[in-house]
């Protein structure tokens, strides 16, 4: 069952304990390894004022959510020109150079996540990055967060059959990882995100890094947290290790 975002509650913590013995954590990339929302959004609001976009008005961070935020290049360039898809790629595609400018800059780990590592590596769990973002982009924010030994993979949404909100991406991640549905959980931070991996069978640990919580909540996510220093995954981690004989090492 879902708790409210804000509720540190037993059901939350033991939604994952039905894992046990865990396999595997999957990742998304923007906004849960890292807080880099505020450097998208800096790029499409500089780059859509240059071209006159929204009749020269900044467009603000609401809109930015609502459009931009966990969706796939492809429907980001329908959604700002319907009428000109070639454009609209090609618009995105200078984005993605601006915002790679700006990472190598300015990007800011989510508070906990090498606590998290620790805990991952600690009990030998297979994981992989699944996301969105172009594989240049993906990449380039891992290396820089020096988590590019961590990840067994990296999957790409454009390099699958459908990008997320469809399972499609995660789906592959099991595959390539080898593990199961049953013994595998997600880290996401959007409302696309959640809900790809939802519909793949997963149960998700839901980041409130940038997006509304309610926004999140309709998702449904198993729970919401702050961060990775969050009460409430901690409690949930030690309810798997219980389960899972705490220092086993997974298969």
């Amino acid at each position: 069952m879902t708790a409210p975002s804000g509720e540190n509650s037993t059901e939350s913590s033991s939604s994952l304990a039905t894992l046990a013995p865990l396999q595997a954590v999957l990742f998304d990339v923007d906004g849960t390894l890292c807080d880099s929302d505020p450097l998208h959004y800096y790029a499409f609001r500089e780059m859509l004022l240059e071209i006159g976009y929204n009749g020269g008005v900044p467009v603000d961070e609401e809109w930015f959510i609502k459009t931009i935020a966990g969706k796939h290049n492809d429907d980001i360039a329908s959604a700002l020109f319907p009428d000109d898809q070639e454009r609209g790629l090609k618009f995105c595609d200078d984005k993605e150079a601006m915002f790679r400018r700006l990472v190598k800059e300015q990007l800011k780990p989510i508070d906990g996540v090498y606590k998290v590592k620790k805990w991952i590596e600690d009990r030998g769990l297979k994981r992989a990055a699944v996301t969105n973002a172009p594989r240049l982009n993906a990449e380039l924010i891992i290396e820089i967060l020096g988590l590019k030994d961590f990840f067994d993979v990296v999957i790409i949404g454009s390099e699958c059959e459908r990008a997320k909100p469809n399972p499609d991406p995660y789906l592959k991640a099991l595959e390539l990882l080898k593990v199961s549905k049953e013994h595998t959980f997600i880290f996401e931070d959007s409302f696309s995100g959640i809900k790809a991996g939802v519909a793949a069978g997963m149960p998700v640990v839901g980041l409130a890094t940038r997006n509304p919580p309610h926004v999140l909540m309709e998702a449904k996510p198993a729970f919401l947290i702050k961060d990775y220093e969050d009460s409430k995954l901690w409690a949930a981690l030690e309810e798997i290790d219980k389960k899972s004989g705490a220092t086993t090492t997974a298969v």
